[in-house]
């Protein structure tokens, strides 16, 4: 689900940025996350508008 993917990839983030991890990472990391975001948005679209 993802949902699930979201959170899991959010949480990778998130702890790549509190362990310093290198920039490229981080940065490859949150466009992953965007993706999946938009994924959603837009397999939910029809939800959201109601």
């Amino acid at each position: 689900m993802l949902n699930d993917e979201i959170c899991k990839l959010r949480d990778k983030l998130n702890k790549s940025i509190e362990d310093g991890e290198d920039y490229s990472v981080i940065y490859q990391l949150s466009i992953e996350l965007d993706e999946l975001i938009s994924k959603y948005y837009e397999k939910n679209k029809k939800v959201l508008k109601t």
